[in-house]
This record gives C-alpha cells, sequence and structure tokens, in this order.
C-alpha cells in the first residue's frame, strides 16, 4: 500500500483565513508563510477557560507538532506550541497551549487558522510508495487508457488507508483508493498520475454521457 506523510498542501479556502481578535496581529517582522510551505494543523475550538485550542494535526505523529515549532499562520505570525495532549479517541486531534494565548477570547480568536511549517523542515519521504499530500493535491489524472478525470483536491484517510479525491471538471468528485494496484504511476515531475479503476469503482459518480470530464 502507498502512504502519505505528515503535512498536506496549504488550502486556499478563504474561510481558512485568521479571525480577528487579541494577540492576532502578525509579530513585528513577521512575512506570509512561503508558497512551499506544508499545512501540519488546523486550529478548532477553544477548550476550556485558560487559552488552549483543540488542533486537528495533519501529520504522522500529531505530538511531531511540537517538535515542528513554532508554526506559521497564514499571515506569517508564529505560534509556539508550549504543551500539547492528545483529545479525547481521535488519533489525529490535540489540546494545545500556545504561548502568549491565555484565556478563552484569545483561543476563540484562532478558531479555523491554520498552521504551516516550510518545506525544508520536514523528513524526507521513505522509498518510492511515500508521499507529501502536498505533492499529489494539484495532479492531474487520466487513466490507463488515457480518459481524463480530472485533478486531485484532496487526501482522506477514513481508517482503511488514503484515499484520493479527484474533481473533475463537471460532476460529483471521485474516490480512489490510493494503493499500487489502483494507482500504478504517480510522475510528481509531470504533475500527473494514472488510475487503474477496478469494475464499478465510478458507476454511480460518473457523469452523463457527453460531459467534458477532462482536467
Amino acid at each position: 500500500r502507498r502512504r502519505c506523510r505528515a503535512g498536506r498542501r496549504r488550502s486556499r479556502d478563504p474561510g481558512g483565513l485568521i479571525m480577528a481578535g487579541r494577540h492576532s496581529a502578525p509579530e513585528a517582522g513577521a512575512v506570509p508563510a512561503p508558497a512551499d510551505a506544508i499545512l501540519v494543523a488546523q486550529i478548532g475550538a477553544a477548550h476550556g477557560l485558560k487559552g488552549e485550542v483543540r488542533v486537528k494535526a495533519f501529520t504522522a505523529d500529531p505530538q511531531s507538532l511540537k517538535r515542528y515549532s513554532p508554526l506559521a499562520a497564514r499571515d506569517g505570525r508564529l505560534l509556539h506550541v508550549e504543551a500539547a495532549r492528545p483529545a479525547g479517541a481521535s488519533p489525529d486531534m490535540l489540546v494545545v497551549r500556545f504561548r502568549g494565548i491565555a484565556d478563552r477570547d484569545a483561543a476563540e480568536a484562532l478558531n479555523r487558522t491554520e498552521l504551516f511549517v516550510p518545506r525544508d523542515r520536514l523528513p524526507a519521504t521513505e522509498g518510492e510508495d511515500e508521499f507529501y499530500h502536498a505533492d499529489l493535491i494539484g495532479l492531474a489524472v487520466a487513466t490507463i487508457a488515457g480518459e481524463a478525470l480530472g485533478t486531485v483536491i484532496a487526501v482522506h484517510n477514513f481508517g482503511a488507508g488514503d484515499i484520493l479525491e479527484i474533481a473533475p471538471r463537471r460532476g460529483p468528485t471521485l474516490l480512489v483508493p490510493f494503493t499500487r494496484a489502483i494507482v500504478p504511476t504517480v510522475d510528481i515531475p509531470g504533475r500527473r498520475l494514472t488510475v487503474d479503476p477496478p469494475p464499478g469503482l465510478f458507476d454511480e459518480a460518473r457523469p452523463e454521457d457527453g460531459e467534458d470530464t477532462g482536467a
């Protein structure tokens, strides 16, 4: 089975912009996160009254966020992880305390803030079947017969392995198991991958005949 490593491509969804509020101003001299930065986490709701927040980690080891600290917000502001602990049963959720965030109002102002790490601070992938989500997002997708399917827009894992979400030009997105059998070719330099879908994989999601699904 192919594997995807820590980090996902930075989202361009305006919903990920930092909310205004106490402690929301950039640090002096801060600059926007670099274009090659990897999205490693997103801050969620406030937790308690003392400034802690829930954080969804996109890394293989959620606790690695402490090693990557400080983490950069979209506007370049740096957030220093002072403490992190598991948040319940979900393995990718943490309760985190950031330096300078001392009350619930400050914590709530961080809700939906995306956190990035420069690519050069992350470890290299291990072997030809391991990829960063960032390397897969945006790849053009075609079948082994040459039929264009669309573009990879997300990588999910619901517990049974990585799933590529592919957006065709029209119609609903397609979900493809990221295995060597179904995705035999991943060409990162060429920005493309090929899919060999088993019978029935796209039956319920394929657009009607005559619609253009080119990337």
